[in-house]
């Protein structure tokens, strides 16, 4: 049962970390820089990490943030 798990935590690791690559290279693609991502989520002020700002270039939000504003999009 552990191996299961094992190979299903790395491979969810595998696809996150694909993800994040293909987020970054779309990003790129648009010109933008981390110098045009916020420091601070505009929605709630919060840090946004330096991880979020390499992969998203431009990002104004934070991820929890992100992810609100996404749901409730795609919610309409």
């Amino acid at each position: 049962m552990t191996d299961f798990i094992d190979r299903a935590s790395e491979q969810e690791a595998q696809d996150r970390k694909l993800a994040l690559q293909e987020q970054a290279r779309r990003a790129n693609l648009t010109g933008k820089t981390i110098s045009d991502s916020a420091l601070e989520c505009t929605e709630c002020a919060e840090p946004i990490p330096l991880n979020r700002r390499l992969a998203m270039p431009g990002c104004q939000f934070c991820i929890s943030c992100q992810t609100q504003r996404e749901k409730a999009f795609y919610e309409r």
